[in-house]
C-alpha cells in the first residue's frame, strides 16, 4: 500500500484535543468534510504534516504535538493593555475580538479586564499548548 509523502495530496478526517480531552477542532462534526491538502507547502502545522507522513490509505493513528511543532509559544511581546475606550464595551474576559496590526486583520483573546485598560493576547489561541489529533487517512492522490 502506498505510503504518505511530500507532495502527495491527501485526505484526511481528524480529531484535535488538548491534553484535558478538550476538543478544539474536528472534520466529523456533521456537514463537514474531510481536510484535503497537498503537505509540503506549509498549509498545515509542521507536526500535523510529519505525522501523516508515512502512513496509507485506511489507516489510523494518533499524534502528540508539543507547542513547537504546532503553533509555538506565547510569545510575550504579543501581549498589550490598551484603553478600555479601544474596545467593545461590556468586554470580558475569554472574548475574541477582531483586531488590527501592520499586517492586517489579527484575532485577539481577552486576557484580563482592568478597570480603565484591557490586557489583549494576539498569540494564536493554542499557541504554548500541547495538541493531540486523532488521523485517519481517506485518500491519496
Amino acid at each position: 500500500m502506498e505510503q504518505i509523502k511530500n507532495g502527495d495530496s491527501v485526505s484526511v478526517n481528524y480529531t484535535g484535543r488538548l491534553e484535558d480531552g478538550t476538543i478544539f477542532d474536528t472534520s466529523l462534526q456533521e456537514g463537514r468534510e474531510p481536510l484535503t491538502t497537498t503537505l509540503g507547502q506549509g498549509q498545515l502545522i509542521s507536526g500535523f504534516e510529519n505525522g501523516l507522513i508515512g502512513m496509507s490509505i485506511g489507516e489510523k493513528k494518533t499524534i502528540e504535538l508539543e507547542p513547537k511543532d504546532a503553533y509555538g509559544f506565547v510569545n510575550p511581546e504579543m501581549i498589550s493593555e490598551v484603553p478600555l475606550t479601544q474596545v467593545p464595551e461590556n468586554v470580558k474576559e475569554g472574548d475574541m475580538l477582531q483586531g488590527q496590526n501592520q499586517y492586517g486583520p489579527v484575532q485577539v483573546t481577552v486576557k484580563e479586564v482592568k478597570e480603565s485598560t484591557v490586557v489583549l493576547d494576539m498569540n494564536h489561541p493554542l499557541a504554548g499548548k500541547k495538541l493531540i489529533f486523532d488521523l485517519e487517512v481517506i485518500s491519496v492522490n
